[in-house]
């Protein structure tokens, strides 16, 4: 298994949160894929990056104003419709980890924590996945929810100020913009036992750099080939 996120599947191939971009992930071997999950105007979780459907589909306006079934007859890309949160599990589950980042705005989307835990249980997954967001608010509302669900915090700079929210809710993940990387918030990840995701890496040199230096640290990418090609050099 790839160790590293495969960020909304494999877009640099496929469209960008599918079932094909999600499956040609899984075929390389990749152990987590990372996606984004919003809210249908009828309250279920679906699988699309955006708060509108402007940019990946062939539709216009917010997800949110979507009643469901509408949605589902957008083109997301291949002829493909935007999938749901419980078909991305369904298709992961037995071969890699989810990584369900919750786009909540504040309450852009009342209850999507709720509805994304239960697809999760429905499916069998709260060994599988975990949920991350760059709405802490969000994350402190999924430890209400849920003793057992695995919680990781967004971030763009590295901060110490992640640290205390991170022990508050047990997060055994954070997730940083890579270029904000240093010696100190690495050891400081260590000594909490929290898993640093950097994201997004797509320059092979700079793949390969942090890698030698820290091969504990995960990537989360769209060039899945290269990730995998850095990480086969330097085993």
């Amino acid at each position: 298994m790839i160790p590293g996120l495969a960020h909304r599947g494999y877009p640099k191939k496929y469209p960008e949160n599918t079932l094909s971009s999600f499956q040609a992930a899984l075929d390389l071997s990749y152990s987590i894929l990372e996606l984004d999950v919003q809210l249908t105007k009828d309250g279920v979780p679906v699988v699309i990056h955006d708060t509108t459907v402007n940019r990946t589909t062939n539709g216009k306006g917010k997800v949110i104003d979507y009643l469901f079934e509408d949605l589902r007859k957008l083109d997301a890309g291949g002829g493909q419709p935007i999938p749901t949160l419980e078909e991305i599990l369904k298709l992961a589950k037995g071969k890699a980890k989810v990584d369900i980042e919750l786009k909540q705005s504040g309450n852009l989307y009342p209850g999507l924590e709720a509805k994304v835990l239960e697809v999760v249980r429905d499916c069998g997954m709260m060994d599988q996945i975990f949920v991350t967001s760059f709405d802490h608010y969000a994350i402190m509302k999924m430890r209400e929810l849920s003793s057992e669900v695995d919680l990781g915090l967004v971030i763009y700079g590295a901060t110490p100020s992640v640290f205390p929210l991170a022990e508050q809710i047990r997060a055994r993940y954070v997730s940083v913009k890579y270029i904000y990387l240093n010696e100190d918030f690495i050891r400081r990840c260590e000594e909490q036992d929290i898993q640093i995701i950097a994201w997004t890496i797509d320059d092979e040199q700079e793949m390969s750099d942090l890698r030698s230096r820290y091969p504990n640290i995960w990537v989360c990418t769209n060039e899945l080939e290269k990730w995998k090609r850095c990480v086969e050099l330097h085993a």
